[in-house]
């Protein structure tokens, strides 16, 4: 059987050719530590488990949910913007509750590119930024994230002719996989660029509230004017430890917002509406558990750097999200590298490549995982014989 032509040029997706690799090893019977994927290992907090269990049994929420999430959902994350960025927003018009973020962010991608058209994306990146253009029939131009330039584009070297042809311009701070921050200079350059060519700005905001050393990550509508071409999004996955729940939302310029919905209501139904209830409860009593993953995270951090400084390998110290990007040690590729690890010491990291061409020569490090497992898998790794 044939698959459509849009498929052909759409590689396999990184973290299920992960997981497809953890599964032939266990097979062979070695012991996997995973690094590789950002998947919470802590539960979903107990308040927001016990809300959900109320909601399921309320038979008003069985049928199907309003398309664009429940007002009271929207309501709450205009509420937290307001508690947590001091950014206004309208919960009718410019909200909408996705199923987890990568799900709106690939609908973007169809409701505002053409056949031909670019899309301006960092790399490296999340994978479905790329992905999603290529199946829209639209030619992604990545910016390339330099250590350098502190993990930023520079847009100056964007050639005109691309710029001219541009509809999106995805951003993503804090970075994954990187872990740098953008502070609200970096974003207002972003937003007066976008205004200046007609082009909207998209940030990937999901790890919003994990950030160290004194740093706090801002959201792009802080920025002046980013209301009028900027849309961010949102997920509960890494903040509330949600993950398979499949609760997002994206926020910002009303017009952007309606063509999303318009996207995804002839796409989708909606979100359940019991899981829309349990975020409410998360978004409006989570600060407290969102401070104690921040601390976690931050602790396995330490241990990380501390680990990676005995093994003398090159590596910046991550400012936010909860990975830390690692220059490949010996002279060869990052998956060449990756399998090493996992063959030698049963250890699993992301390859850089699967983040883009200038993901190559490094690979990423998970700190989704017990402190004890962290730990174990350096004490392996500074075993192996190369």
């Amino acid at each position: 059987m044939k698959q459509a032509r849009r498929l052909d040029n759409a590689p396999p997706y990184l973290f299920v050719e992960i997981e497809e690799n953890i599964k032939k090893a266990q097979e062979k019977g070695i012991d996997v530590i995973n690094l590789g994927i950002g998947d919470p290992d802590l539960p979903t907090p107990d308040f927001v488990v016990d809300k959900m269990v109320e909601a399921l049994r309320n038979p008003q929420y069985h049928c199907y949910p309003e398309y664009d999430g429940c007002i009271e959902f929207r309501a709450a994350v205009a509420d937290y913007y307001k508690r947590r960025f001091h950014v206004t927003l309208d919960p009718e018009t410019e909200v909408v509750a996705l199923l987890g973020s990568k799900e709106g962010i690939a609908h973007i991608f169809f409701a505002l590119v053409n056949e031909g058209d670019f899309t301006l994306v960092p790399d490296p990146q999340y994978p479905v930024y790329q992905l999603a253009t290529s199946l829209t029939g639209g030619v992604p131009y990545p910016m390339p994230l330099r250590k350098a330039n502190g993990y930023f584009p520079d847009l100056s070297v964007i050639p005109g002719e691309v710029v001219k042809r541009s509809k999106i311009i995805f951003v993503n701070y804090p970075n994954n996989p990187t872990g740098a921050v953008a502070d609200l200079d970096m974003y207002q350059e972003i937003v007066d660029f976008a205004a200046k060519n007609d082009i909207v700005v998209c940030n990937d905001n999901a790890y919003s509230e994990f950030t160290y050393d004194g740093v706090t990550a801002p959201s792009l509508l802080q920025a002046e004017g980013a209301k009028e071409i900027a849309v961010e999004f949102h997920s509960l996955s890494k903040s509330y430890n949600m993950t398979g729940w499949r609760i997002g939302y994206a926020v910002g310029n009303r017009e952007a917002i309606s063509k999303l919905k318009k996207m995804k209501n002839n796409i989708d139904s909606g979100v359940f509406t019991a899981i829309q209830v349990a975020a409410i409860e998360a978004l409006k009593n989570g600060d407290g558990f969102v401070r104690e993953m921040r601390e976690i995270y931050l602790r396995r951090r330490n241990m990380a750097v501390a680990q990676l400084q005995k093994l003398g390998w090159d590596f910046e110290t991550p400012k936010g999200a909860f990975y830390v990007w690692v220059k490949v040690p010996l002279d060869m590729d990052s998956k060449s590298f990756s399998r090493l690890l996992l063959d030698k010491t049963g250890v699993v990291v992301a390859p850089g490549s699967g983040y883009g061409e200038c993901g190559e020569g490094y690979f990423r490090i998970s700190l989704t995982i017990k402190d004890e497992k962290l730990l174990e898998a350096f004490e392996r790794i500074r075993h192996i014989r190369y």
